[in-house]
């Protein structure tokens, strides 16, 4: 559904000159600095995926989503979306693509919402009884009916975003690009967006590119992950395999009056302690290859006075961050 071979994209700036005057002759200036934002992504997205597309600030995520519209022309490297190539083709790859930017909306702010969604179904000459039936269904699903003849100036951050989702899918697409769709919402109204996507995907096989900082978005939604970082992909694969090779342990969390840090205990590590009222909270670490959790769980009981406990996997934000921190040091 989705290719992207070996895509390139430089942006030029003129180059700083320091001194007195040195914003005219910054800008006068004839040298370049070459900035390459996107170096060398090769990205395959297959029918009815949602892939999360990750990475931070500043690290190509939507500059790579710029050049899969078609908004953007690559330095080099090839693109293709349902066989079109976005930059060729703009008018055949609109029809192709939804798109959803968190912080800009496509909806006409001084008009009704429900007119900015008659307006899109005219622009893309949808037949009137399957767009009523298209837009009975959203609204349904979306608990959007209180505020569908709302000015779209007037609606809420969470109301517009769930608006936007709807213009971008009035037509059917079968790709939809969202970048940061959840930003600043609630956490009812995330939910809501959360579900609607899932329902895309079970019901019409809608395949969705996500670019995110909500990892709960990733953990909700996505099939796999790729990780980008100054331009470049640093990690491809599922949510079970990113645990598995960057944080391969679990951790049993318990409570006991005393935790002393160097008591040993045969096959765990213990990484965290703290107060925790008149307790103290202390998070063990092991390998779940080398010792079973039931086993870890008895040691535990065995050497400390426990008063609680739980046993968790690493979750996918901390693993991420390792990511980040890994692939920046060795920068």
């Amino acid at each position: 559904m989705i290719l992207a071979e070996h895509l390139v994209k430089e942006f030029h700036r003129p180059r700083r000159v320091e001194g007195r005057f040195a914003g005219l002759r910054s800008f006068l200036s004839t040298r370049r600095d070459t900035v390459r934002a996107v170096d060398d992504v090769s990205l395959r997205v297959d029918d009815g995926e949602i892939v999360g597309y990750l990475g931070p600030n500043g690290a190509g995520k939507s500059t790579t989503i710029k050049m899969l519209t078609g908004v953007l022309v690559p330095t080099s490297g090839h693109v293709e979306v349902e066989g079109i190539v976005p930059w060729k083709d703009r008018r055949a790859n609109a029809r192709t693509i939804g798109a959803v930017f968190g912080q800009r909306s496509q909806l006409w702010t001084d008009l009704p919402l429900r007119e900015s969604f008659d307006l899109v179904s005219r622009l893309y000459g949808i037949e009137s009884t399957v767009y009523r039936r298209t837009l009975d269904g959203f609204v349904d699903l979306l608990d959007m009916g209180p505020f569908l003849d709302t000015p779209v100036r007037s609606l809420s951050l969470g109301q517009r975003m769930r608006g936007d989702l709807v213009a971008a899918m009035l037509y059917h697409p079968p790709v939809l690009y969202l970048d940061e769709p959840t930003v600043g919402l609630d956490v009812v109204a995330k939910a809501r967006i959360r579900e609607f996507i899932t329902e895309l995907n079970r019901s019409e096989g809608t395949t969705v590119l996500l670019t995110t900082h909500d990892i709960a978005d990733v953990e909700a939604l996505a099939h796999r992950v790729v990780i980008i970082d100054t331009g470049r992909i640093v990690y491809e694969g599922d949510l079970a395999r990113l645990r598995s090779e960057y944080a391969p342990f679990r951790e049993i969390v318990v409570r006991a009056a005393r935790i002393d840090a160097r008591q040993e205990i045969p096959g765990l590590t213990l990484h965290e302690v703290v107060a925790d009222g008149e307790e103290q909270r202390g998070t063990y670490r092991f390998d779940p290859a080398q010792l079973r959790a039931p086993e870890a769980i008895s040691r535990l009981t065995a050497a400390l006075e426990v008063t609680d406990l739980a046993s968790r996997e690493p979750d996918v934000e901390h693993v991420i961050r390792r990511i980040y921190t890994e692939h920046g040091s060795a920068r």
